[in-house]
């Protein structure tokens, strides 16, 4: 009879797990695969060694920036559970899609017309929207009043985007952004519930793109009609 050598019990107990275990597959597998995460490339970066958002690689000047370290910062939902995220982070699972932030902000809407929203979504949901709306002294949150990223919209569940609001051209309303001073903003991730994400930051910032927008392409008028040919007496 043969015998096997002394293994040792820790040795033993790894040889019995394995037992239960399909042929081939590795401790690691039988974890179950690691989501990979991937940020998508756009105009908007955020710089994790200075802590700050650039834009086209140019350092943007913000008046408010909230990171979530540990801490909702103040936003709060109305049904949506929210919590601060492992690490850092603002975790979101949406029912009632309205996130807001604290009110009282102050900004003058000129000088800051840019908003950046860094986010990954961790669950898939079935509508997304990304409106953004605001309150200033002269008006509430109104479906009048709000823009639509420019870019960074509707990422993939485990992908990274940095939703770009330029609100010198918001979506309706315009230009009441620069005219206003911003009292409190008001983020509509999804349309339904059902999604997840989290809230890497948010800013408020300046643009360093200091050129005007583009002007919105004008109608085409209508072709004039050629006077009638004038009658000899």
């Amino acid at each position: 009879m043969t015998r096997l050598p002394w293994t040792g019990p820790a040795v033993m107990l790894a040889l019995l797990a394995g037992c239960d275990r399909p042929a081939g597959q590795s401790a690691a597998n039988a974890r179950g695969p690691a989501a990979a995460q991937v940020e998508r490339a756009g105009p908007a970066h955020w710089n994790a060694t200075t802590g700050g958002f650039e834009l086209d690689g140019k350092p943007v000047k913000t008046v408010k920036l909230w990171t979530f370290d540990g801490s909702t910062e103040g936003f709060a939902t109305l049904r949506s559970k929210i919590v601060p995220a492992d690490g850092q982070g603002l975790a979101v699972t949406i029912v009632d899609p309205i996130l807001r932030s604290p009110k009282g902000l102050n900004v003058p809407g000129a000088r800051f017309s840019l908003v950046l929203v860094r986010l990954t979504r961790t669950a898939a949901g079935a509508g997304w929207d990304g409106a953004l709306y605001y309150s200033t002294a002269n008006h509430p949150e109104s479906i009048a009043y709000l823009g639509k990223p420019m870019s960074g919209a509707n990422p993939a569940v485990n992908e990274t985007t940095t939703l770009v609001y330029d609100m010198r051209r918001q979506t309706l309303g315009a230009p009441d952004w620069t005219e206003s001073t911003i009292d409190q903003i008001r983020l509509d991730i999804e349309d339904k519930a059902g999604g997840a994400f989290v809230i890497r930051q948010i800013a408020i910032a300046e643009n360093p793109d200091s050129r005007p927008p583009p002007a919105l392409p004008l109608a085409t008028p209508p072709e004039a009609t050629p006077p009638a040919p004038t009658q000899k007496p």
